[in-house]
C-alpha cells in the first residue's frame, strides 16, 4: 500500500516539521519529545515496513498509550511527513562552491543511501511534498550548484526536476528488487537462472534480432545488480552531459 505524503493538517504539520510550537514552561514535563516519537516510528518502519508503522505501534514501543501519542502527533499523516523529511535530512547537503557536476553527484549517491537504509520511503508518494528542511536542503542544494552554470532559470528549475526524477526512479527500482528477495528469499539472478527453459526452447532469436545481437556481444553478461549500477553511473553521468550541453 503506498502512503502519500502532505495529506495531514497543514498549519499543524509545518509545525511540526519546523519545531514551531512554543515549548510549555508549566506543569508536567512531556514523557517523550517529537524527535523520539519520528525516531521510534522511522525505527518501525525500517524494521517490519511502513505497512507495519502505526500510531499503536509507535505508542507501544515507546511505552506510551496510543491517546498520549496524539497530544504531540495529530495522526498518522503527520507522522508520515515527519518520518521522510527526518531521514531525507541524513544526507546533510549543504551548499558549497565547486564543480557542479560533482555536487549533483553527491546528491544522487546520497539521496540512493537514504533509499537503501530507510526502503519504506519507496511506499511514500511524495508528489505533495513534506515542506521541511531535509526535502528544502536538497532543493536548495540542486538550485545552487545549477544555478552558476549559464543556464535561464526555467532551466535551472526543470535541471532539478529531471536529476530528482531520475535519482527517485533509478533507486526506487533498486530498492524493489532488494525489498523482493528479502521477502522471498531468491536472488534475482537465482531467479532468472530458474527461468532458463525461456531462452532455451522459447525465445525466438528472428523475432528479437536487436536484442540476440546484444546478447551474443556481451551486453546482458553482468548480474543484475552490476547491470543496475552500470545503469545508474550511465544514466546519471548522461543527463549531466544533456544539462551540460543546454549552457550558452
Amino acid at each position: 500500500m503506498v502512503e502519500r505524503s502532505g495529506g495531514g493538517d497543514p498549519a499543524r504539520t509545518v509545525e511540526l516539521l519546523w519545531r514551531t510550537r512554543p515549548v510549555a514552561g508549566r506543569g508536567r514535563k512531556p514523557k517523550v519529545t517529537v524527535d523520539q516519537i519520528i525516531t521510534a516510528a522511522v525505527a518501525a518502519a525500517d524494521a517490519d515496513g511502513l505497512g507495519a508503522m502505526s500510531m499503536a505501534r509507535v505508542a507501544a514501543d515507546l511505552g506510551l498509550g496510543t491517546m498520549s501519542l496524539y497530544t504531540h502527533v495529530p495522526g498518522k499523516a503527520e507522522l508520515i511527513d515527519l518520518m521522510v523529511d527526518a531521514v531525507l535530512r541524513e544526507r546533510d547537503l549543504r551548499p558549497a562552491d565547486g564543480d557542479w557536476r560533482a555536487q549533483v553527484e553527491l546528491y544522487a549517491r546520497r539521496t540512493r543511501e537514504v533509499y537503501r537504509r530507510h526502503p519504506w520511503l519507496r511506499d511514500v508518494s511524495m508528489v505533495r511534498p513534506p515542506l521541511g528542511p531535509g526535502l528544502l536542503a536538497g532543493e536548495e542544494f540542486l538550485l545552487a550548484a545549477l544555478s552558476g552554470i549559464g543556464l535561464e532559470p526555467r532551466q535551472v528549475v526543470a535541471a532539478m526536476g529531471a536529476i530528482m526524477t531520475f535519482v527517485d526512479g533509478a533507486v526506487a527500482a533498486e530498492v524493489d528488487t532488494a525489498q523482493l528477495e528479502r521477502a522471498t528469499g531468491e536472488s534475482t539472478d537465482a531467479w532468472w537462472a530458474a527461468r532458463q527453459l525461456f531462452w532455451d526452447e522459447y525465445f525466438d532469436v528472428t523475432r528479437y534480432p536487436a536484442m540476440t545481437s546484444v546478447w551474443e556481444r556481451g551486453g546482458f553478461d553482468l548480474s543484475t545488480g552490476e547491470q543496475s549500477e552500470n545503469a545508474f553511473e550511465f544514466g546519471l553521468r548522461r543527463l549531466l552531459d544533456g544539462i551540460e550541453g543546454g549552457v550558452r
